[in-house]
């Protein structure tokens, strides 16, 4: 095998031990002895790398871990770019779900007025991360996890060079649910839809088709998502099994309500969570993950982040489920619009499956009014344009009314000016 180099950006994050994890465990398969954690928070990179090293040398790693807040240094002849980072910190997160609600809207890290406003300070910061790798590593990999995954896919693939990958750990938790259901791993699936909007449209085992006596409601429910009941006219009427994230689009009006009545916001909730997880990496003797980051909401990351790079590096051959280019899939979809996809990944990176037409215009016509959101995001972010910016809101199905999004608009950039430096 030969010696790789791994890039954390974003490393001082409390998931950072979760992708050590996924990295000891295929040590075997892929030879990370260069490992950068990078991230411009001092405090936060020691604590967290500190754990991250004691982990890797416990389990015999003879190789280099590197911490540094030098961008450059940890992108420069990078095999493999991890990116994992938050602008603007949980104080921003926070505040992305607060704003919405002071206007009848739903406040979400990634979905809706919430989201957006995570896209407009996040997509400038992981261009420049890209356009750096163009330069420093343009041979590297940029495997993404920051939200919103689809926005930054979206952004990236057609506004740099890089080769790059976006990923999120909806569908991994659901396979993982699947096979609890079912008592098997043996089992094909077709998927589709949008980073945070997708779908299990079938799963076949035997020969059998399996979609029916699963349930509809086979769907994993996350733990950074308020927990609602489909009735049976609801689940009726869905085709597929859907991820946990549509029950803002099915019961919008339950889902505001529960985040109206919680005692703290997801971000407040996280914030206790992480301060909880600080503490605990401070521990010289502890050298393994924590069994309480699971309740942090990235369950089974590792699992999804690692294992695409192995079947890249390792030329697998193997189907996964990624955010890449459309390319002709769907016939709904431009070819330059990225989807999350079950896709055939190998050395050449990630080939969309074929995909059956859904059965339901409900799909494929909230997969366009999402995607048309998040190409105007993706303008505005890039350019500045309030215009596109507006547009994106009114255009997007949670929020849709024109006063509502003018005010929230207003008010989320005022409050977020010093990390939009197109806006400002």
């Amino acid at each position: 095998m030969r010696e790789l180099k791994a890039a954390v950006i974003g490393a001082g994050s409390t998931y950072t031990p979760e992708l050590i994890e996924g990295f000891i465990a295929r040590k075997d398969s892929l030879n990370f002895q260069n490992i950068y954690l990078m991230d411009i928070i001092k405090e936060k990179l020691e604590v967290t790398g500190g754990l991250a090293e004691r982990m890797l040398v416990s389990k015999g790693f003879k190789g280099k871990v590197v911490l540094t807040h030098d961008l450059d240094e940890a992108l420069a002849e990078a095999d493999y770019v991890f990116a994992q980072i938050r602008v603007g910190g949980m104080e921003a997160r926070i505040r992305d779900e607060k704003i919405p609600l002071k206007h009848g809207l739903l406040g979400q890290e990634t979905t809706g007025a919430g989201g957006f406003m995570n896209a407009l300070r996040t997509v400038p910061v992981m261009l420049d991360i890209a356009r750096r790798m163009e330069k420093l590593s343009p041979d590297a990999w940029l495997i993404n996890f920051s939200n919103p995954s689809g926005i930054v896919s979206e952004a990236l693939l057609n506004h740099t060079k890089v080769k790059m990958i976006g990923l999120c750990n909806c569908f991994i938790n659901m396979h993982a649910e699947i096979a609890k259901i079912t008592g098997t791993t043996d089992f094909d699936y077709d998927y589709i839809g949008l980073n945070h909007l997708s779908w299990v449209t079938s799963v076949r085992s035997g020969g059998k088709e399996l979609l029916s006596a699963l349930g509809k409601a086979a769907g994993t429910k996350m733990k950074n998502i308020p927990d609602v009941k489909y009735d049976d006219e609801l689940l009726a009427a869905l085709p597929a099994i859907p991820s946990s994230y549509l029950s803002y689009f099915y019961l919008r009006d339950e889902q505001l309500q529960k985040c109206l009545e919680a005692e703290k916001t997801r971000g407040e909730v996280c914030v206790e969570l992480e301060d909880s997880l600080i503490e605990k990496y401070k521990n010289q003797a502890l050298n393994d993950k924590p069994e309480e980051l699971a309740s942090r909401g990235g369950s089974l990351y590792s699992t999804a982040a690692v294992s695409v790079v192995d079947a890249i590096e390792n030329d697998k051959n193997e189907y996964h489920v990624v955010n890449v280019k459309n390319s002709g899939v769907l016939s709904f979809l431009e070819d330059n619009d990225v989807a999350e996809l079950k896709c055939l990944v190998n050395r050449k990176g990630a080939v969309p499956a074929a995909v059956k037409k859904p059965d339901s215009f409900y799909i494929s016509g909230l997969m366009q009014a999402v995607k048309a959101y998040e190409k105007l995001t993706v303008r505005a972010a890039i350019n500045g344009s309030r215009a596109d910016a507006l547009a994106a809101l009114m255009v997007h199905p949670l929020i849709g009314d024109y006063h509502k999004a003018k005010a929230v608009l207003d008010e989320m950039i005022a409050a977020n000016l010093e990390y939009l430096p197109e806006f400002a």
